[in-house]
């Protein structure tokens, strides 16, 4: 079967499909040891052969579904040029290659999923599919009704404004106040932003849940693998990704 470079080398494990487009452009991939810099290139996997670095892929034999409590002080990616500790440490016992599905800031916490499921990846990341994304956030000041009214309009930020969202005021005083947010998008920092520009800057951020997957008892930097159920209800949320 002719499939895209990139879907292919995503479920072979070795990156989410965004990041596999970057590895092409960047003259890392080669097909039969060709040099493939474009994304629209289609490969079979039954007679190609592809390496990334010069490495050869194989397919994985074994797919990996992790759910993580990612402490603050983390970075969510495999490597860091300043040689910050990544969630990757956080999970050295597992023997498969993982990386993780989409991202939280250095000074967020909270639920993170990390597998070698390319096409699970693609489906919870790709924007169309509006997979809702919910935090707690401790910000300065009184939060008011006006402001869960603004974030339900959609803020301007920068260069974008960003989709209707939901705000819950759980508790607040005139110091600071704890709230729930629930958004869709996954733009660099959003939460913080949005926050900021209802004039409340977040002191704490914690993801505590992906559509329906939670992070129950996990206690901060612990893990536990994904069951059955809650992999095919991520699948089944990601819906299509016929694109």
């Amino acid at each position: 079967m002719v499939e895209r470079l990139q879907k292919v080398m995503a479920e072979y494990g070795v990156a989410s499909r965004r990041k596999c487009e970057e590895l092409i452009t960047e003259g890392r991939v080669k097909v039969n040891g060709q040099l493939v810099t474009e994304l629209g290139f289609k490969v079979d996997k039954e007679q190609d052969q592809i390496e990334v670095d010069s490495k050869v892929l194989k397919p994985q034999e074994k797919k990996v579904y992790v759910l993580l409590y990612k402490p603050v002080g983390y970075i969510t990616s495999a490597k860091d040029q300043f040689n910050r500790p990544t969630v990757l440490d956080l999970v050295q016992d597992i023997k498969e290659r993982v990386f993780p599905v989409g991202r939280l800031d250095y000074d967020t916490e909270g639920l993170i999923i990390l597998t070698n499921d390319g096409e699970l990846t693609y489906r919870i990341t790709h924007p169309k599919h509006n997979i809702d994304k919910t935090y707690t956030a401790l910000v300065k000041g009184r939060v008011t009704s006006e402001d869960v009214v603004k974030f339900r309009q959609g803020l301007l930020i920068e260069d974008y404004k960003t989709s209707p969202s939901k705000l819950y005021i759980i508790k607040a005083s005139l110091e600071s106040s704890l709230v729930s947010i629930t958004i869709h998008e996954g733009k660099n920092r959003q939460v913080r932003k949005m926050c900021s520009a209802i004039g409340h800057d977040v002191i704490t951020l914690k993801r505590i849940s992906i559509g329906d997957i939670t992070l129950g008892n996990l206690q901060k930097g612990s893990w536990r693998m994904l069951t059955q159920p809650e992999i095919d209800y991520l699948y089944k949320l990601g819906g299509n990704t016929n694109d």
